[in-house]
């Protein structure tokens, strides 16, 4: 693959080279020259030159990902196939076991896939990614994000907890506080905070066909002087169209959240029926997708950002119920069923 950008160019041809020399090919997505060139996109200012390069650069890695699975192949193949999700009894004989699968049958799981596309559309719009956590503590599940004890809002994040007193985080916005204290040299520098958070999400639900007690959740945070309400449709509307691959419209409407003033829910047109009404929106031509909203003043003092100079928005949406909608599932709970027969269609 060539690459108009002489930077990329330059790394490319180098990693190439590198990529031969490693035992563990795997570990040339982690190599200093890729990760200068996703340091260097966050240094530009936001426009078409950006978006070129943060496309190049991430063309590269798929590249390198590719060229390492590839050069796996060979050894892969000679080796014998493992299931380690194969019933297994070590009593019988090894002529008496079931064969196992090949190991080349695997697939991605759907959500990781389509989380792998909203991520790639954040890249490209100047967005840097930070993983959330799967295990927190009440200070960043609740008191960064303007939560006084005993506030009743506490218990609309009905989740679990260890005795120990740790939280299995019931929303990704328990990052929140922390990207602001690592990415606020940039917004001092004048380039701004962007970055959104991908991670898993705990609650005490009842399941149904729109509810699990587990499920993925997109977190966005952007930080900046002069930032409003308007900046925060505008993104939302263009990643939504990006994602769904056709122009989509936003609503929102006032709702509350301790952590955001003002707070909105926010709904995108109906991206199958163009808003005459289907299943899929229960007639109503719009589907709601999350909550979003300015960062309230007291959640930016508390990550030491100087709210009188600058503001921001974030907002929230369940990765889960972002795929059902673009492929028309009917219920969540697919995701986590291990049925192959529905895990299949997404080869």
């Amino acid at each position: 693959m060539e690459y108009e950008n002489q930077e990329v160019a330059k790394a490319a041809e180098s990693l190439r080279r590198k990529l031969k020399s490693l035992e563990d090919k795997r570990l040339i997505v982690r190599d200093p020259a890729l990760t200068a060139l996703y340091d260097r996109l966050k240094t530009l200012p936001p426009g078409k030159d950006r978006a070129s390069f943060g496309k190049e650069v991430n063309g590269l890695k798929n590249e390198l990902q590719q060229l390492a699975r590839d050069s796996r192949q060979p050894a892969e193949t000679k080796l014998p196939p493992i299931d380690v999700t194969a019933p297994f009894n070590m009593n019988v004989a090894p002529t008496d076991r079931p064969k196992l699968l090949p190991a080349t049958q695997g697939t991605r799981h759907p959500l990781m896939a389509e989380l792998s596309e909203v991520l790639d559309i954040f890249y490209r719009m100047g967005f840097d990614a930070v993983e959330s956590r799967e295990i927190d503590d009440d200070y960043h599940m609740f008191t960064s994000l303007n939560f006084p004890p005993d506030h009743p809002a506490r218990d609309e994040y009905d989740t679990f907890m260890t005795d120990d007193g740790l939280i299995a985080p019931a929303h990704t916005s328990i990052m929140q506080n922390r990207v602001m204290r690592r990415y606020k040299k940039d917004l001092e520098a004048g380039q701004g905070i962007r970055v959104v958070i991908p991670g898993r999400v705990f609650r005490n639900e009842d399941l149904d066909a729109r509810h699990e007690h587990t499920f993925y959740q997109l977190e966005g945070v952007y930080v900046d002087e002069g930032i409003n309400a308007g900046n925060l449709v505008a993104t939302i509307r263009a990643w939504l169209s990006n994602y769904f691959g056709k122009e989509v419209k936003i609503k929102i409407q006032p709702f509350y959240f301790p952590f955001t003033e003002p707070s909105f829910e926010f709904a995108a047109s109906c991206p199958f029926c163009e808003e005459k009404g289907c299943n899929v929106c229960s007639y109503t031509g719009w589907i709601e997708l999350g909550g979003c909203g300015m960062i309230h003043p007291n959640v930016l003092k508390e990550a030491d950002i100087d709210a009188k100079k600058y503001s921001g928005f974030a907002w929230g949406f369940g990765i889960d119920r972002l795929v059902m909608l673009k492929y028309n599932i009917e219920d969540v709970r697919h995701f986590e069923s291990a049925n192959l027969k529905f895990l299949r269609q997404f080869k």
